[in-house]
């Protein structure tokens, strides 16, 4: 009877120290993923920019010409709606919230691409700064 206690406790500990063994592993991973899940803004230049999808790409993009300013779209339909519709060409900036035409914004973009539009090179700035806080 004390032999199968005894099998069992060393089943409970080993348990135990497995559990703890995986909870430090797990806190670790925990800890380092924190570190690069902050987003770091950076300013790019509007000719990488799809102005309709807001997406930065590795690549130029088609320039898209309207009234005298140009634009920025992936594809045939982006080109199209920057034509068509004058909303896909403003955007609002997140800092002052004023509404910035995209053909002169200030751009900055996410490590994912996502990009977002400022009024000037300032409020592109701050809004890093937030975003790293």
């Amino acid at each position: 009877m004390s032999n199968g206690i005894s099998r069992i406790g060393s089943i409970l500990i080993f348990s135990l120290v497995l559990i703890a063994a995986l909870t430090l592993y797990m806190g670790e991973a925990g800890a380092q993923n924190q570190g690069t899940t902050s987003p770091e803004l950076k300013q790019v230049e509007s000719k990488y920019v799809c102005m309709v999808t807001n997406q930065l790409y590795d690549k130029e993009q088609i320039p898209v010409a309207v009234n005298g300013k140009t634009y920025y779209g992936c594809c045939q339909m982006c080109e199209a709606k920057l034509k068509e519709d004058p909303s896909s060409r403003m955007a609002t900036d997140p800092v002052s919230g004023k509404e910035v035409d995209k053909s002169t914004a200030v751009i900055g973009a996410l490590p994912d691409g996502k990009v977002y539009y400022f009024e000037n090179a300032e409020d592109l700035k701050a809004f890093a700064n937030s975003q790293n806080q």
